[in-house]
């Protein structure tokens, strides 16, 4: 079997259902197999896609078992020469997934690659291609330097965006949104770290991959990712979880040969955690004293739609990336269950 491909889903059945309808033309011709881990999710995920895709494997956990585990309890199973590690709130192009294998045939050196990850306005995601969060690194990123020279392969190392993104380059960090590896590397190298709950685990496995002489890719092949989908961004446990997994990687990677280095970081984290949990706090306010919408408004974004019935999900991943608009979202509507799905919210009409 040439590619398993494991997502985790916990409560988006409808950006789920249009992933896996994705996924499944995509698949098309290729000795592969798709396994979906339900983190006990409430909204009948399961019950309600099982039906719709009857070749897709669906397993259910009685309760959530993080990231990190539910993708291991499918990659035990897995069978496939490759693993694709898929998030449920993506959308591939029909090529996409023979590309990626047809590169990785090619260049046995490479151990894993991610592709260019668009956002909902077509822009691509700078979380495409990453280097390894030194000290240094992510030094350079929390104080602004990153973002202030966005040219510089020293302090914009941490997205690397001095790289073009029309070719096929070298990389450190493959996102876990879209992290396509070699099944004898990742025996090689072990199952994502379980200590992990959410976030952080690609940049450990990455880091993996690379000490044990493998190569990391990004590959100019368009996939859509409404980040963040599968996660309640508002909420304290978020920030938590979000900036206790940089301080998993530090404590594991970097302690105690690095610990001098480290604790300017690690004092930057906590202060960008404290500013994060004031400012879901004000958000939270202005909730309850009626001032929702400041908190919700986006502006004046036109929403144009794809049709999935009418159109190749490559051919739309194309127009969005090449369209170079601003102030717009792109939406794509599935006329055989009455929904279009954009950033926000998924939108139901008359069949």
């Amino acid at each position: 079997m040439r590619l398993s491909v494991v997502i985790v889903n916990y409560n988006v059945k409808n950006y789920l259902y249009q992933c896996l309808d994705s996924v499944v033309r995509a698949m098309d011709g290729i000795d592969g197999e798709v396994l979906v881990v339900d983190n006990h999710s409430r909204d009948g995920s399961v019950e309600e896609l099982r039906p719709s895709f009857p070749t897709v494997q669906f397993i259910s956990s009685t309760h959530n078992l993080g990231f990190s585990r539910a993708n291991n309890v499918a990659i035990r199973q897995a069978k496939g020469d490759y693993v694709l590690l898929l998030n449920p709130d993506t959308v591939v192009g029909e090529d996409v997934l023979k590309e990626a294998i047809a590169f990785m045939d090619a260049h046995p050196e490479a151990g894993a690659t991610g592709v260019r990850m668009l956002k909902s306005n077509g822009k691509a995601a700078m979380e495409s291609r990453r280097g390894l969060p030194t000290p240094m690194t992510a030094f350079y990123k929390m104080s602004g330097l990153c973002r202030r020279f966005p040219t510089s392969r020293r302090f914009a190392h941490y997205y690397m965006s001095y790289l073009t993104w029309d070719e096929p380059s070298k990389i450190e960090v493959v996102s876990g949104a879209f992290f396509f590896i070699r099944k004898k590397a990742l025996d090689g190298v072990g199952l994502l770290d379980e200590d992990y709950f959410m976030y952080g685990e690609d940049i450990d496995l990455s880091y993996r991959l690379l000490k044990a002489g493998w190569q990391n890719w990004y590959l100019p092949l368009n996939i859509l990712h409404y980040k963040g989908e599968s996660t309640e961004k508002s909420s304290f446990k978020y920030v938590h979880v979000f900036y206790d997994a940089m301080l998993i990687f530090f404590r594991k990677h970097y302690s105690p040969h690095a610990f001098w280095l480290t604790i300017p970081v690690k004092l930057a984290i906590y202060c960008k955690a404290g500013i994060e949990l004031v400012r879901l706090a004000m958000l939270k306010v202005k909730k309850l004293l009626g001032f929702a919408h400041d908190v919700v408004s986006k502006g004046n974004a036109d929403v144009v739609e794809f049709d999935s019935s009418k159109s190749s999900y490559g051919s739309m991943l194309a127009e969005m990336y090449g369209a170079d608009k601003e102030n717009v979202e792109y939406g794509i509507f599935h006329p055989e269950k009455g929904m279009l799905i954009t950033l926000d919210k998924v939108i139901f009409r008359e069949k």
